[in-house]
Formats: C-alpha cells, structure tokens, sequence
C-alpha cells in the first residue's frame, strides 16, 4: 500500500481513460436530456455550479473563513476519531457474533452474515425514521415570491418540499432529508438563497448526518466517505454563514462550498486534489484562494489531533501502509536490526520436500536462492524466487533423481502466462499441487525462475535509508546481505513489515519513538 511509485504509461491510460469516460458522458446526456432517462438526464458535467454567486471578500469575509477552516478542522478530527472507535465496536461484535456461531452451531457458510445483515437493517431502520421524523421539527416556512420553478414542489429532487404544510408553505428540513445527497448538496451550495433554510434546519440536519455518517461506515454495504462527508461540510458551512451573516457579506452557498472543503480537509487531510475536485465540481477558478485557505487551516488544525481517515482505516485493517518519509528513530538502527527471522533460504537445485515444506509451514512470498558446492565455489548469493513461481514450476513436475543444472530447457514447457497468472493473485495454490511420496525425494533446479538481481543492501545501512529506498523503488522485497566475507551470503529479507513501527518497537521497546 505504502510503496508506490507513478508510472509514465499509468499516466497515458489515465488520459485516454478519462478522455473516453468525458466523450461517453456527454453522449448520455445529451441522449437523455428528452427525458427519456428519468433522473438521470439531469444535471450535467458541472455538479455543483455556483458561479452565479459573487466571490468578492474583504478583511472581514477572509477572519470568518478562517474562523470556518479552524472549527472545521476541529470537527473533522472528531469524525475520525468516532469513525475509528465505531469501526473497531463493529469488528468486535463482529468476530464475538461469529465465534458464537462457530461454538453453538457448525454454520461456517454464515461467518458472521447475519450480524451483519441485522446492523445494515438498523442503520437502515434508524436513517428511515431521521429523515421522516426530525422533519416534523422544522417550521413551515413562507414560500420566496422570487423564485421561478413553483413552490412547494411537486417533483422528487425540488427544494420546495411541503411536508405537512399548507399551500404557499414548505419544510426546509423535509427538503434536505427527503432528498437525495446529491440534490441536498446541490440545494445547499444553491447560491442566492439566503434564507432558504433556517439556521434550527441546518443545526439539525447537519446533527443527523454526522452522526448517521460516522455509525454507517464500515458496515456492509458501500456508502463510502466522500458524499456523506461533503454533505455534512456543506450544510456546516451554511450554518457558519447564517450566524455570522452580519459580518461576511459572503454568499452563503459559498459559505457551504467553504464548508464543505474544511471538512474534507479535517477528515481526508489532502490539499491539492481536494482542491482541484472541489473545483472541478463547481467550476469557479475565483473560489481558488478561499478554498486552498480553508484547506490549508483545517489541514493544520486536524493534524494536531490524529491521522487522516484513510490513514486510520487502514491501520484498523492492518496493512502495511509505509509513509512518505522515515520516522527519527530509523536513524539510529541499521538494517540487520530489523530483519526477521529464521530466514528460509534454498539451494540452487533443491529437493522437492524441502520446498514443499517450506511453503506449508511459512507465508513468505519470496525467498533467497543460494548456490552452494559443487555448482560455486563457494556460497554466494544466486537471487531471489517468488513463492507463486515455485507453485507453478512444482505443479509442472520437472524434477530430477539426481541433484543437477538442468538450465533453460525446463520452461519450454511452461507458457509465459502460466508465470504471469501466477503473480496476478489467481494462479495455483498450496493445494492444488499432487506430489508423490516418491517425487519428495527428488530435486528440481531453481536457477530458471530466480531473480538473478534483486534489490539488496548492506546490512550497516541506516535503516532510514533502506525504508526510503524502500518505498521509492516500490519493493516487496530488500535482500539484507553481510557486510565482510566468510560470512553466510545473505542476513535477511526485508518487507514492508519489517518497517513497521509496531514491529521495531516491538524490538526495541526502550526505544523513544519521537527520537
């Protein structure tokens, strides 16, 4: 997760997909703009559009924005915060619920599904019964004279609903809640309606969808971060800009935009491509310096409290995720510090039992290759061999009775997708293989499917270095080899486990890890 590096033909693909998804896009919507596709015709390329709105601001407008960047901040770290906690209750309950079943009932074709199936139907119950009954709360509200698409509404994304109320009167909560997101946020960055929602609404509504936001994450079905987190930013931004509506002479759906964008910066922590997102949505390059502002603010105000949301999910699922720079503590170890062990090395021509065993017993993916007497004169370091190309050379059983080279000739047999399937995740495993008591005993040469030059690094190498190296390079493997003579050819293996904090801490517990 951690190691990546941006490919120049990655790029290429991007631009020939996105330039196909813009023509096929444009072709349906102007196909369905008759009508003939529900609500799916509506709208456009431009989501959001707010450029009626002035985006002229003043001394004034940039301390409430300043004021909106830092509660947002504020708030976002919160999300993440209550985010990780529900997670992790729901993985609990989760693992509780299904060691239940394993105990009293033999069900292993459940694992778990009905818990989970009951949380989605609460979650669902308890959304249903916000989005009916917290309406009732709201006021009904006088229709504006100015506005030209009827009010109330009779259609099913209006922001004119009438929810109980007489004629000329509508709910400005019911309009938010019996919507979808994607209308409620374009009602919310609607410019020039100042007073279409009332400053109780907007505290409600934005409430509910916090707190539905946070409690509907991690259960399964895919609802996502990004539109639930837009959603509540946006109705927060508008609430921030009724109350200090007599200081900012702001549009209020741009104080939503604004809104918006703090939120995702205190929950997502990321500046640059939120803010060509959030652009690209709205189409208006003048709310560039107030949206980088409040970016940057909630940013900075969130990052004092925890990780992004992103970052913290992934900690909760467990996957080596390396950062972008080395911790301070790397500099003081080297790479022999780290490497785990034993390490589970093969000769050049191995037994089959051996190999077999190996892979039962560990779930390493790659492992060194040492060419040992008589075929070297003495131990030295041949390269490295995947664990899914060994699965694949085992399953074609080209062994021998006899411990020799037998060179290229052996992938004759093999067809160059059989090593590339192989490496996709969807090739042989562990037991699909058949081996016979008889072919244990025999040996198979590893020099054909071996890594010849794998990425390797002397074991007095800082271990800063090696992590930076490391996730440069995009590596899966980093072969730790001695740094005098006389020695075994190879110390170790490094992978992005090795790197861990837990890990090393875990070794060196005394260890301070802000130094």
């Amino acid at each position: 997760m951690g190691c990546f590096r941006w490919r120049s033909a990655l790029l290429w693909r991007t631009f020939f997909t996105t330039a196909v998804v813009a023509i096929v896009l444009r072709a349906f919507i102007q196909f369905c703009a008759t009508g003939k596709c529900g609500l799916f015709g509506l709208g456009g390329l431009i989501m959001y559009d707010v450029s009626s709105a002035v985006a002229i601001f003043s001394g004034p407008d940039i301390l409430v924005v300043i004021i909106l960047g830092t509660l947002g901040g504020f708030l976002g770290s919160l999300y993440n915060y209550l985010v990780d906690k529900v997670v992790r209750t729901y993985s609990m309950v989760n693992e509780y619920v299904l060691s239940l079943i394993s105990l009293k009932r033999n069900l292993d074709m459940i694992k778990g599904a009905v818990s989970k199936i009951l949380l989605v139907l609460t979650i669902a119950i308890l959304t249903s019964c916000c989005s009916y009954f917290l309406p009732w709360f709201a006021k009904c509200t006088p229709c504006p004279d100015d506005i030209t698409g009827g009010c109330p509404t009779v259609s099913e994304s209006g922001n004119y609903k009438a929810f109980q109320c007489p004629p000329g009167y509508y709910n400005d909560l019911a309009s938010l809640f019996l919507n979808t997101n994607d209308d409620a946020i374009r009602h919310l960055f609607s410019p020039r309606t100042r007073k279409e929602f009332q400053i109780s609404s907007l505290f409600i509504f934005f409430a509910a969808v916090y707190c539905l936001g946070i409690i509907t994450y991690g259960i399964a079905i895919p609802s996502g971060l990004f539109i639930p987190v837009i959603l509540a930013g946006a109705c927060y931004g508008r609430l921030v800009g009724r109350l200090f509506e007599s200081i900012s002479h702001l549009d209020t759906g741009l104080f939503a935009l604004l809104g918006a964008a703090s939120f995702l910066g205190g929950t997502m922590r990321m500046t640059v491509s939120l803010c060509i997102i959030l652009l690209e949505l709205t189409n208006d390059l003048l709310l560039l310096p107030l949206v980088m502002i409040v970016l940057l603010i909630s940013k900075t105000v969130a990052d004092n409290f925890n990780k992004g949301v992103y970052d913290q999910i992934l900690k909760i699922k467990g996957l080596p995720y390396m950062e972008a720079h080395a911790e301070p503590y790397m500099r003081q170890l080297v790479a022999s510090d780290v490497v785990s062990g034993p390490l589970v090395a093969f000769s050049g021509v191995e037994k089959v039992g051996n190999i077999l065993h190996a892979l039962r017993a560990t779930g390493h993916n790659g492992f060194p290759v040492i060419d040992e007497p008589p075929f070297s004169d003495a131990p030295e370091l041949c390269g490295l061999v995947l664990r899914s190309h060994l699965l694949v050379l085992l399953k074609g059983k080209k062994f021998t009775r006899e411990r020799v080279m037998c060179g290229g000739e052996i992938l004759e047999t093999f067809a160059a997708s059989d090593f590339a399937k192989a490496g996709s995740g969807k090739g042989i495993k562990l037991e699909d293989l058949d081996i016979e008591e008889e072919e244990m005993e025999m040996y198979v040469d590893l020099h054909p499917i071996t890594n010849t030059s794998p990425y390797t690094v002397v074991e007095t190498m800082s271990l800063a270095k090696a992590a930076i190296l490391f996730r440069q390079l995009g590596l899966r493997h980093m072969c730790v080899v001695p740094k005098s003579q006389g020695r075994p050819p190879i110390v170790g293996i490094l992978t992005r486990h090795d790197f861990m904090p837990e890990h090393i801490l875990g070794l060196y517990p005394h260890m301070d890890p802000h130094k």
